[in-house]
């Protein structure tokens, strides 16, 4: 790694402010399930092995399929999603991408989340594309991830 971020004064103050918004996107009536395949598809396409490791081991540690997370990646080929959760990942790819989201993608959203759901999406779209870009530029690497270790940053 090239610095620990969170070693550092700074650093650790964003990621306390990282992990608060974090609990504010769960505390959200956005299902935790679309939380944690948004974050992994996104981190997916970012290579950001730092949050691909954190998202899986949370997302099995909260109850998820580890089958469901090993089709994330092709998830317009499998039938393991259900409709809403294909919404959100399509509207996540776009988002991260950075090319503008298209209507017919909004609109395909707006048909399964409502307006605090979707406010929730975009703002969690906009977090994790930060935290896999600050890994990815630190080289932060991704295997030892210990489930809860964000946790102490909340407080």
């Amino acid at each position: 790694m090239r610095i620990d971020l969170f070693a550092t004064q700074t650093g650790s103050k964003l990621a306390k402010r990282f992990a608060g918004l974090n609990t504010v996107l769960h505390q959200s009536p956005l299902p935790k399930t679309v939380i944690e395949l948004v974050s992994l598809r996104a981190s997916q396409l970012n290579g950001c092995g730092f949050c691909l490791d954190m998202h899986v081991k949370e997302a099995i540690a909260a109850g998820e399929d580890p089958m469901r997370l090993h089709l994330v990646a092709g998830w317009r080929e499998t039938t393991v999603f259900t409709e809403a959760e294909q919404a959100a990942l399509a509207f996540a790819e776009e988002g991260t991408r950075g090319v503008s989201v298209s209507d017919d993608t909004w609109e395909n959203l707006r048909k399964h989340f409502d307006d605090e759901e979707t406010a929730a999406l975009v703002c969690l779209i906009g977090l994790i594309n930060a935290a896999n870009r600050m890994a990815v530029i630190t080289h932060q690497k991704g295997g030892s991830y210990q489930v809860g270790a964000m946790a102490h940053f909340e407080s």
